[in-house]
């Protein structure tokens, strides 16, 4: 789906290899028309077209060595999929109105938002491109199916958002984590991102609070009162505490992480049972 963090997923994994100092070069191929993204991925001559007035280098002539994303591969046309395919098969490449061979030792990442069998079922995607490029799949599970990143990411989110705006955010409060983890994130990260940047902006305090939330999640708010997190908060017991601080080498931050919990909420509910 989109906003699930493809693109950042394909960086890291771009760092992560032996390819990691060389380029990492991205293009979303839904973003340009068929004659334009022609000539954004493999370059061109001086002469070749209207306006091409000196030579350019593509998308796979710069990414050499390196990685290159293509984002939203399934809005790619036929034509240019016959040729994306030449590139991987031969590694090599004309410019567009240029005869010159251009050798290329790059790694591909693509990626879709779409159903690859249906576009391919309706001859809209090249099956030996699609095979081609799924040597290895990494499967992109929308934020509502991944409730256990939702707190990594809000830190992350916080920490990001702190330095841009020259704020000193600590934390958010326990109704803001309870609608964090309830709310179903249709715009995925993205969406939560969007949220954070906001609440991040407007918030007076060093705690994030449900009045510093977008105006559009007001409604959601109310059906989802806090008294479900209350009754929630008094079964977290103290045998799940104990279970979860053992894990963590009696390290609170990262036990309110793995119960997916406020640290504020943590130290209070430890308080309460006589655990501090």
């Amino acid at each position: 789906e989109s906003g699930t963090g493809k693109e950042l997923t394909a960086n890291y994994l771009h760092k992560l290899s032996k390819r990691g100092n060389n380029p990492f070069i991205k293009l979303n191929c839904a973003a340009l028309p068929d004659t334009l993204l022609e000539s954004e991925l493999f370059g061109h001559e001086k002469g070749a077209f209207t306006d091409a007035f000196k030579q350019r280098k593509g998308r796979f002539e710069l990414a050499d060595k390196g990685t290159i994303f293509l984002d939203e591969i399934g809005d790619m046309s036929l034509n240019t999929q016959a040729k994306i395919l030449r590139v991987l098969q031969e590694q090599e490449f004309e410019r567009v109105g240029g005869s010159e061979l251009i050798k290329t030792d790059i790694r591909v990442i693509a990626a879709t938002n779409k159903d690859m069998k249906k576009l391919i079922k309706d001859n809209r995607f090249r099956e030996d491109l699609y095979y081609r490029l799924s040597v290895i799949t990494i499967h992109m599970p929308p934020l509502q199916e991944r409730k256990d990143d939702i707190m990594l990411l809000t830190n992350h989110f916080i920490e990001c958002f702190n330095k841009v705006y020259s704020k000193n955010i600590k934390d958010i409060s326990d109704e803001v984590q309870h609608f964090f983890l309830k709310h179903n994130w249709p715009g995925n990260i993205r969406e939560l991102a969007n949220c954070i940047e906001r609440a991040v902006i407007f918030s007076d305090s060093k705690t994030i609070i449900i009045d510093d939330l977008p105006t559009q999640y007001s409604e959601f708010i109310e059906e989802h009162s806090i008294s479900s997190y209350e009754e929630a908060f008094d079964n977290l017991n103290k045998e799940i505490i104990l279970d979860a601080l053992m894990k963590c080498n009696g390290i609170k931050q990262k036990a309110a992480e793995l119960l997916n919990i406020n640290r504020r909420t943590l130290y209070n509910r430890m308080k309460k049972l006589g655990l501090e």
